[in-house]
């Protein structure tokens, strides 16, 4: 792939991002999430590429765009897995919460790993942690190991954990360990990016989310030379025989960044509204202001993008 096609791609996020960030704090995520796909899927196909969307807003029977299975791009260029979230944080826009953002991954065909829409169990952290934590130690081990080489107390880390009623044991055992958790409505995607900035607030990801945001997390994390393990976790007997049905068929597997996203990695992402990693769009008259990050693997090189969008002169895709 082509070092330019990342930053092509990164229109795409900024277009979805600026669509949906017309919804912010207005209720209806269904449409705040429609506007994002619209704006994000005329952007892709104006990018030359044989696009093959394996991660997208959902199977071609329940979403009428941007579904796994469509082709995107306009078909000549490099054959590329597209793995992408249009609105990651629909009911996050709805109520005006943090941690909105719009992302797509890009891949060689072939190395962005199929699954359903399940649930995984996650553990993510930037560069100081690579290697030295693991889903088969318990989260204090980990903390504790974590601590170690970052040169800190436990009680100096942050843990990002998604606050539902899954997590209490987790929870728990965290505050028993002495570490100090940000405990995330939605948005766990932001959290794992987070864990990747030296001057970032979150140190550790921790739980159970959702399996399309740990794809796309992984090929972020990959290229910005973080860690990250994760095991499948479905809720009830259709997943597990969706997951089967992919072609895994252990899911006590440990999943590592390779088996997630592997070889030539690109991602992009754009803020919706501001979270742990990107801030979000921001109005003034006749414009808006976005806030945005495309990554390699290849060279783990991370830029951060502010852009100003002029609509007298947005583009047509």
């Amino acid at each position: 792939m082509e070092r330019n096609l990342a930053l092509e791609v990164v229109r795409a996020t900024e277009a979805a991002a600026l669509a949906a960030s017309r919804y912010i704090g207005k209720g209806d995520e269904r449409l705040a999430d429609r506007a994002a796909c619209e704006g994000m899927r005329a952007a892709l196909n104006s990018i030359a590429m044989d696009g093959h969307i394996v991660i997208g807003e959902g199977d071609q029977d329940v979403a009428d765009m941007l579904y796994a299975g469509e082709i995107v791009g306009t078909g000549i260029g490099p054959e590329v897995d597209v793995a992408l979230d249009a609105l990651e944080g629909s009911l996050i826009v709805a109520t005006g919460g943090p941690n909105a953002l719009a992302c797509v991954a890009l891949a060689e065909r072939g190395k962005l790993i199929r699954c359903p829409d399940t649930y995984m169990d996650k553990i993510a952290v930037g560069p100081i942690g690579r290697g030295l934590l693991s889903l088969d130690r318990s989260p204090t081990d980990n903390l504790k190991a974590l601590a170690e080489a970052k040169n800190v107390y436990v009680e100096d880390l942050r843990v990002a954990i998604l606050d539902r009623p899954r997590h209490e044991k987790l929870i728990a055992e965290v505050r028993k360990a002495g570490a100090g958790i940000k405990l995330l409505s939605a948005g766990d995607l932001s959290a794992a990016l987070a864990t990747t900035r030296a001057d970032g607030e979150v140190d550790i990801l921790m739980g159970v989310g959702g399996a399309h945001q740990g794809v796309l997390a992984a090929a972020a994390i990959r290229s910005a030379g973080g860690d990250m393990q994760c095991r499948f976790v479905p809720r009830n007997a259709q997943e597990t025989e969706a997951c089967l049905a992919a072609g895994i068929l252990d899911l006590q597997h440990r999943y590592g960044l390779e088996d997630l996203a592997g070889d030539n990695v690109m991602f992009a992402a754009t803020g919706v509204t501001t979270g742990d990693y990107l801030k979000g769009v921001r109005f003034f008259s006749g414009g808006a202001m976005t806030n945005s990050v495309v990554m390699r693997s290849k060279t783990r090189t991370v830029r951060f993008i502010e852009a100003i969008h002029h609509f007298d002169f947005k583009p047509e895709y």
